[in-house]
């Protein structure tokens, strides 16, 4: 088979354990992101099947117009919001993606840990001033009594709780009502309310998953409740946030710190929070690391390997 993987930004794939499962067939890697459909077509014209990494790249009708060989779409991850499935299903493509045990809420949840430790103890800062000359030169805020609120406690969510209650953190829960029940199972605190939650918390991080339900769930009016000195801390998606809310917020001083790891348009080198002294951005890297690139692509690259027994002509 021709196989295309696009947006492999930092040339991992052909580095991964399970790459060798794709031994014998043809494979095509690209590490820059083209979003042109005259572009990828060109680039996708000669592949049986395509492997995505999670959402970088979408697969629309026009684009599929495009493609008469393709054949097969193997989607790392559970998530498909940028492929047209059912332009897929009507010519034919097959779309598989990963089930429930593929990946791991691990790596995301360790981040935005990470991100709350760096925020809130200024460590970037601290590591730039050292650099340059200059001793102790912030002063961090210690997390131990402090809240940290959840909204959306679900996979992801219930871990960095857990996180939390080991820096002998109050947890605080908000969500839907499959996230204040499983808090409740918890002996969590779940919040009166989405305005407690905001109002209360001295770290809030958002574990929502983007739909058009909860997209723009977090509005100016939220943020605005936060306190002067709280940390807003994003890993899940960026459109769970107001547009352009967040900036706003950073900028008037509720709440005093964000730190953000996923944004509207991705790749992004010059989103504003970019430009925020209180604002410390990552490159959307929460699940960006090799147990679960392992996982996702062994998953993902047996599913080509079984379409193609099934389609000897691939």
């Amino acid at each position: 088979m021709r196989i295309v993987i696009p947006d492999d930004y930092q040339d991992a794939v052909r580095h991964l354990d399970c790459f060798h499962l794709l031994d014998g067939h043809e494979v095509t890697i690209y590490r820059d992101n083209v979003k042109d459909v005259a572009a990828l077509a060109e680039r996708f014209q000669n592949a049986d099947a395509l492997v995505l990494i999670r959402e970088r790249t979408a697969i629309t009708e026009e684009l599929l117009e495009r493609l008469p060989r393709l054949k097969f779409i193997a989607q790392t991850g559970r998530g498909a919001p940028h492929i047209d499935l059912a332009a897929c299903e009507q010519r034919g493509i097959k779309v598989v993606r990963g089930d429930a045990s593929t990946g791991s809420p691990y790596a995301t949840a360790e981040l935005t840990w990470g991100l709350i430790l760096a925020a809130m103890r200024h460590i970037p800062q601290e590591v730039a001033n050292m650099r340059a000359g200059r001793w102790q030169q912030e002063i961090g805020t210690s997390l131990h009594g402090r809240t940290l609120g959840i909204f959306g406690y679900g996979n992801i969510g219930s871990l960095v709780a857990r996180y939390g209650q080991a820096f002998g953190m109050k947890v605080l829960v908000w969500g839907r009502e499959g996230s204040l029940t499983r808090a409740r199972q918890d002996d969590l605190t779940v919040a009166t309310s989405q305005n407690e939650l905001f109002e209360q918390s001295d770290v809030l991080s958002l574990h929502l998953k983007l739909t058009d339900e909860t997209r723009g769930a977090v509005t100016a009016s939220h943020l605005a409740r936060m306190k002067t000195t709280a940390l807003l801390v994003n890993t899940s998606r960026a459109g769970l946030i107001e547009a352009g809310a967040l900036e706003e917020a950073l900028r008037a001083g509720r709440p005093g710190y964000a730190a953000v790891d996923v944004y509207e348009s991705e790749p992004t080198t010059d989103t504003p929070l970019l430009h925020l002294s209180n604002a410390l951005c990552t490159p959307h890297i929460g699940f960006v690391e090799k147990d679960t690139y392992e996982s996702f692509f062994s998953t993902a690259f047996r599913q080509v390997l079984a379409f193609a027994a099934d389609n000897p002509e691939a």
